[in-house]
């Protein structure tokens, strides 16, 4: 009989604030006490905020073929495992991560691994990255890494697989934990009831990877799933759609079936929530503790520029606090530096967030992600200030780099604005004030709040050095200087 083959799922680290407290511009700070600190506060916070585990490969190493053995590598705790004999590596690529899954590939190539490469990145620019892979499997891979398992144990790999179609999310496709480390995470209870959005917003790109309209797993299957998981873990579940309210009949049937199990939950929804009032009584009831809510700009001009279209700015602070009137914390997701904004936008931020007392403000500079909308556009004006022929310049970070020129406003007076406004935002005094006001999960909102001070911080030294060390230089095209 011969042995299983071996493959190993990777998840790469970001390389920024994003996985914990990192300057993108290297360790300069010699004090051992200060780099202590940072390293104490990068442990806590993957810990605490951001380490929750990779869906993607949850669901994909839940699939059982026969003659095959799967796990999950976690680069944010665990170095790849060269030192294991590997028949097949399967890398998720993000396009912020790009460059990082190219070496890694390129490397185990070298070595004479084979490797797949598939995710968002893989799925919108094939072509970049054949050269890094074996195999490239391109979208939504639920049916058809069960066809490279089966081909792998067959040693018929083939060098390209993608689906002509989504797959059918109302079939039964039970997820389980076997690869995971609980300790190490938040926790493990994340549960996806759905894909697509029908909603267009110009620098998003979820309506373009997993199509406009909404797919549902069947009720029954999500209901099983979430008593199932409860056995092994008793903490908090994460509903990770990007917006759980958007069929508000199925997410009504759905959490009052799931009120009984007595869970405590966190989720992300639109603002239209606060105006689906029955809706907002059967979360609260379930056990919902916290939302994340993107509200990105509170200037009409600047949602009718980049068609965040789905509720009206004037209803916004309403419906904010019908839903914290309902017992629900809420975390306000902002991007400033929009194409209706202007300098006096901040002072603006601040009335709102003061005027609905959210929880936990999160203020995000625009990211032009290659393959949206707003990247081509910015391209075609000669705003973005990185290569656009080379996408893997683009990479994530926790707001400490600048990778477009605002509309409205120079680069140096956006940066000073954006400082002066998280500065004022985020501090320990605001943190433990936010905490105790917060409807429900107080200790978790506190926390946010005091890792945010410290993130932003973060942001503002990435951001100066940015400018005083004339970082920006080497990727500013020069038609955009």
């Amino acid at each position: 009989m011969h042995a299983p083959k071996k493959v190993v799922l990777v998840f790469l680290p970001s390389e920024s604030g994003v996985d914990g407290a990192r300057s993108l511009y290297g360790a300069k700070e010699t004090n051992p006490l200060f780099n202590y600190f940072n390293r104490s506060i990068r442990t806590i916070i993957k810990q605490s905020q951001f380490a929750i585990p990779p869906l993607s490969l949850m669901i994909l190493s839940s699939l059982d073929v026969p003659g095959v053995e799967q796990s999950i590598c976690d680069m944010r705790f665990d170095p790849f495992p060269f030192h294991q004999t590997w028949d097949l590596v399967g890398i998720s690529v993000q396009t912020g991560m790009a460059k990082q899954a190219f070496a890694l590939a390129d490397k185990l190539r070298s070595a004479g691994i084979t490797v797949v490469l598939g995710g968002a990145h893989v799925t919108l620019f094939a072509d970049s990255c054949k050269p890094h892979a074996d195999v490239l499997v391109l979208g939504e891979a639920d049916d058809l890494w069960k066809e490279v398992l089966a081909d792998l144990a067959a040693n018929s790999l083939k060098p390209r697989y993608q689906s002509s179609s989504f797959p059918d999310l109302g079939l039964s496709r039970p997820v389980s934990k076997r690869s995971l480390i609980k300790s190490r995470y938040f926790t493990t209870n994340l549960i996806q009831t759905g894909r697509g959005c029908q909603y267009n917003c110009d620098f998003c790109n979820v309506h373009l990877l997993n199509g406009r309209n909404l797919r549902r797993r069947a009720i029954a299957d999500v209901v099983s799933e979430v008593r199932r998981f409860q056995e092994h873990d008793k903490r908090i579940f994460f509903f990770v759609d990007d917006s759980i309210n958007a069929n508000p009949h199925y997410a009504e049937e759905l959490f009052r079936l799931l009120t009984p199990l007595k869970i405590r939950w966190f989720g992300q929804a639109t603002t239209t929530l606060g105006q689906q009032h029955t809706l907002l009584e059967t979360f609260a009831r379930s056990g919902c503790q916290a939302l994340l809510v993107g509200i990105e700009s509170i200037e009409t001009k600047s949602r009718s520029a980049h068609k965040k279209n789905q509720n009206k700015a004037g209803e916004l602070a309403g419906a904010i606090k019908n839903i914290r009137a309902a017992g629900i914390s809420l975390y306000g997701s902002f991007i400033y530096g929009l194409d209706g904004d202007t300098l006096d936008t901040p002072a603006a931020i601040l009335d709102f967030i003061d005027e609905t007392r959210l929880d936990v403000p999160g203020i995000n500079i625009l990211r032009p992600t290659p393959g949206t909308q707003v990247f081509e556009r910015l391209r075609e004006e000669g705003r973005l200030l990185f290569d656009p022929l080379d996408i893997t310049a683009y990479r994530y970070s926790f707001g400490q780099e600048m990778l477009y020129k605002p509309k409205n406003m120079t680069l140096d007076a956006f940066i000073e604005s954006y400082s002066t406004l998280t500065r004022q935002l985020f501090s320990t005094k605001n943190a433990v004030i936010r905490g105790i006001a917060a409807p429900r999960a107080k200790s978790a909102v506190m926390l946010f709040n005091l890792f945010y001070a410290h993130l932003y911080r973060l942001s503002r030294h990435d951001l100066r050095c940015q400018l005083e060390t004339g970082e920006k230089e080497k990727t500013i095209l020069p038609y955009a200087k």
